[in-house]
């Protein structure tokens, strides 16, 4: 025997586009969203890749400063402005024995190199505790205040 559908067939018309059409919207929401995750994405790993630079670079110095305890007083002379250096081609170690100077010089390069034109490093040694601080500019946070700066700072003994 044959049992007659309770909606009749007429009632069901257009149900389906309407269906389709609302699973197109949350889709359309969904890439959206997934859209704005990566752009977010892009930005936290450009940010961590700085800072990521910026401690190797302390440590470097600092790890020189630790080679050459004696004269760890002078490596304050590594200090610079933000702004102040201009970036090289290349950042290259001389050739023979290096001056001390030339090392300072070298990890100047190194940090406007890694983190920009508008970075900068603050060194001080004060009765062995050694402070590295390295600054640079992270504008892709703050629309509204476009010269923010972010400082990484190391302490430590020698």
């Amino acid at each position: 025997m044959f049992v007659k559908p309770f909606h009749s067939p007429r009632r069901q018309k257009g149900v389906g586009l309407l269906e389709v059409l609302i699973a197109v919207l949350v889709l359309g929401f969904g890439l959206l969203g997934f859209a704005l995750m990566q752009t977010m994405n892009v930005r936290y790993v450009q940010s961590a890749n700085y800072r990521t630079q910026a401690t190797n670079l302390a440590y470097d110095l600092i790890e020189q400063m630790r080679s050459n305890r004696y004269q760890a007083s002078w490596y304050s002379g590594a200090s610079f402005t933000p702004g102040s250096k201009t970036v090289q081609n290349v950042c290259a170690p001389g050739a023979g024995a290096v001056a001390l100077a030339d090392k300072m010089t070298l990890w100047q390069c190194q940090v406007v190199r890694a983190l920009g034109s508008d970075a900068g490093a603050q060194v001080t040694v004060n009765n062995g505790a050694v402070t590295v601080a390295i600054t640079w500019g992270d504008q892709r946070w703050d629309p509204k205040n476009p010269d923010q700066t972010t400082t990484f700072a190391l302490e430590t003994e020698l």
